[in-house]
């Protein structure tokens, strides 16, 4: 029964990322069906431009994650030597996984968190809060090493990178005409013969919601990709007390980690921003309560076979 409770919440987790990544493909083509209906053809090469700077930024940071994020949370690398306890258990969830070992990083600061970064799984590196090695027990740290593993063989750096790029073609596209909406007057290209008003208007909106809507679709992406995670570590460690346990210890503490800006906040276990959003819709992690909830039910159905 614990086996089909958290191969049933990989799979609907995965069919509904596909499902929102495909909702980001579909918004891309409206923005430009909007595009063209308000300004006629004149803007078909507009898309290519801002397709291609979101490549430029969001690729170019996909190939170096590993190293943007280690400068930017403060994290150093450390050897085996410095912690064999923490690494002994790290073994023990590369073995369940089939994963590569990871590179393994120390973040001095007293907030328990955690997180995981590279492009792929032979470039991966997984790093830990000063605090979350202090405050955490043996079963505890694996359910959070297993959670950080499975963004790893999840793939889930080259699905944040893929949903950002979408979503910053559609900001930079939706950014690019309304500044034409202003200092072009309008002006719509007379050759597209599209004087339905209503089109126009419906066109008009289209282009200014669409950031807005890009972002809550990346939002939910990595909402999914988070309750995915902590599904995979379970069928990695067969354990979802330890995980369950793990997340109940930073549900308690009220400490946020101190490199908490929008670029890195998505990455670490716990978000540290999340709790201060306007919306959940917003939020880049699932509530930690319900996160607990479903680890706490797939507990009920007892250990897994």
């Amino acid at each position: 029964m614990a086996e089909v409770s958290f191969r049933g919440m990989e799979a609907s987790n995965k069919r509904k990322t596909y499902l929102l990544l495909a909702g980001m493909g579909a918004l891309v083509w409206v923005v430009i069906y909007a595009a063209l209906t308000y300004f006629g053809a004149s803007t078909v090469g507009i898309v290519p431009i801002a397709v291609g700077i979101a490549l430029v930024s969001v690729w170019g940071s996909y190939y170096a994650s590993d190293s943007i994020v280690l400068r930017m949370t403060g994290a150093r690398e450390i050897s085996e030597g410095e912690n064999p306890k923490l690494f002994n258990v790290i073994h023990e969830v590369v073995i369940a996984s089939g994963l590569p070992m990871p590179k393994v990083a120390v973040v001095e600061d007293s907030a328990p968190n955690a997180f995981a970064t590279g492009r792929n799984p032979n470039h991966a590196v997984i790093a830990f809060t000063t605090g979350i090695l202090d405050a955490m027990d043996r079963d505890q740290l694996q359910g959070v090493i297993a959670h950080e593993m499975s963004h790893v063989g999840n793939r889930d750096t080259l699905v944040s990178a893929v949903a950002a790029t979408t979503a910053g073609a559609i900001a930079l596209l939706s950014d690019m005409l309304t500044r034409m909406m202003w200092f072009g007057g309008g002006r719509r290209d007379s050759r597209s013969g599209n004087s339905n008003p209503i089109a126009l208007v419906v066109s008009l909106v289209v282009l200014i919601l669409a950031p807005l809507a890009a972002m809550l679709l990346k939002s939910a992406v990595s909402r999914r990709r988070e309750a995915l995670a902590d599904a995979t570590a379970v069928s990695f460690t067969r354990n979802p007390a330890g995980l369950r346990s793990a997340l109940e210890v930073l549900a308690a503490d009220s400490t946020v980690v101190q490199q908490r800006s929008t670029a890195v906040a998505h990455i670490w276990i716990e978000s540290p921003l999340d709790a201060r959003s306007v919306s959940r819709l917003f939020a880049t992690h699932p509530p930690i309560e319900e996160r607990i909830a479903a680890l706490r039910a797939m507990e009920s159905l007892g250990p897994a076979q």
